[in-house]
C-alpha cells in the first residue's frame, strides 16, 4: 500500500512537472490557465486528464482536434511515479526521502527542458540551489568534507547544521567554477561559446544538494554518458547522411569533398550538457547506495 501511495503520488506530481516544462520556457504561469491541449488550446477535461491512463485511453490524441499529443507527457509522468517508488524503498519514510524527491523533480524539470529547448531557467536553479543548501542542513550530504576541513585547519569541530550547509557551498563552489573555467577557456580557444551559463547554475544547485564529492561523481557519470552518447550520435548522423543536401550543395561550390563536408556537419551537432548531469545527478542519488550494498569496495565513493 505505501508503495502504491508514492506511485499514485509520482504520477500526479509528474503531471505538475509537465506543466513546469512546459510552460516555465515560455514564460507562462504554472497554475493558470488550466491544463490544455498543446495544438488547440482546448482545456482538457478533469476526466481526460488522469496522469499516464488519460493518454492512453484517448490514444494520444486530443479529443477535441483529434491532433496528436506527445508521449513526454505519460513517459515524465511514469518515470516520476518510478522515481518516488525509488526513494521510498531507498530512504523509507524519513527527512532524507523528502530531500531527495524534491532535488529529482527539479532535475527531472531541468534534464526534460533542456532537451526541448536548450534552456535552464533561472526560475528553477536558484530557488534550488537555496533549497538545496537548506535541506543539506538538515540531511547534509553523505560523507561529507566541511567537518574534516574545519578541524584540520581551523582546529575546530562544525556544528551537523553548519557542517551540511558548508558541505553544500563547497560542492557548488567546485562544480561551478569547474564548469565555468572550461566555458571560459573553450571560448578562448575556439572563438566561440560552448557551454552556457545555466549549465554552471545548474552544477551549483546540484552541488547544494549532493556536496563535494557528489559533485564530482555527478560531472564524471554525465560527462561520460554526453561523450558516450554524443559519439555515437554524430557517427548516426554521418552514417544517416544527415544534412546531406547541404553538404553537396557545398561540395560542388568547392568547399571540399562531400564526405568531408557530411562529417564537419555531424560534428556540429551538440548536444545539452545540462540533460546529462541531471542524469547523472540522479545515477548517485538512486545508483550510489545499490552499488555499495552490492559491492562494498565502492561504500566510500558512491554511497
Amino acid at each position: 500500500m505505501v508503495i502504491a501511495f508514492f506511485f499514485v503520488l509520482g504520477i500526479i506530481v509528474g503531471s505538475f512537472l509537465n506543466v513546469c516544462i512546459t510552460r516555465i520556457p515560455e514564460e507562462i504561469s504554472i497554475v493558470s490557465p488550466v491544463s490544455r491541449c498543446p495544438r488547440c488550446s482546448t482545456p482538457i477535461k478533469p476526466y481526460d486528464n488522469v496522469p499516464v491512463l488519460g493518454w492512453l485511453w484517448l490514444r494520444g490524441k486530443c479529443r477535441a482536434c483529434r491532433l496528436p499529443i506527445s508521449p513526454m507527457y505519460p513517459l515524465i509522468e511514469l518515470a516520476t511515479g518510478l522515481l518516488f517508488v525509488a526513494a521510498f524503498l531507498e530512504f523509507g519514510i524519513t527527512q532524507a526521502t523528502v530531500k531527495w524527491l524534491f532535488f529529482t523533480c527539479l532535475l527531472e524539470i531541468l534534464t526534460v527542458t533542456d532537451l526541448r529547448v536548450r534552456l535552464l531557467p533561472d526560475v528553477v536553479n536558484w530557488p534550488g540551489f537555496a533549497a538545496g543548501l537548506l535541506f543539506s542542513a538538515v540531511v547534509p550530504p553523505n560523507n561529507g568534507y566541511a567537518d574534516a576541513l574545519a578541524g584540520r585547519f581551523l582546529q575546530v569541530r562544525l556544528p551537523g547544521v553548519a557542517a551540511g550547509i558548508l558541505d553544500g557551498i563547497l560542492g557548488a563552489a567546485f562544480g561551478s567554477f569547474l564548469l565555468w573555467g572550461l566555458a571560459a577557456g573553450y571560448k578562448a580557444v575556439r572563438g566561440h561559446e560552448g557551454m552556457g551559463m545555466g549549465d554552471v547554475k545548474m552544477i551549483a544547485m546540484i552541488g547544494a544538494f549532493l556536496g563535494l564529492r557528489g559533485t564530482f561523481l555527478t560531472l564524471l557519470v554525465g560527462s561520460l554518458l554526453g561523450s558516450l552518447i554524443g559519439i555515437g550520435l554524430v557517427l548516426a548522423l554521418y552514417l544517416g547522411g544527415w544534412r546531406s543536401g547541404v553538404a553537396k550543395r557545398a561540395s560542388r561550390r568547392g568547399l571540399g569533398t562531400e564526405r568531408q563536408l557530411r562529417w564537419a556537419i555531424a560534428r556540429q551537432y551538440q548536444l545539452p550538457l545540462g540533460t546529462f548531469l541531471g542524469i547523472g545527478a540522479l545515477a548517485i542519488v538512486y545508483g550510489g547506495p545499490v552499488i555499495a550494498e552490492q559491492w562494498p569496495i565502492f561504500k566510500g565513493i558512491v554511497g
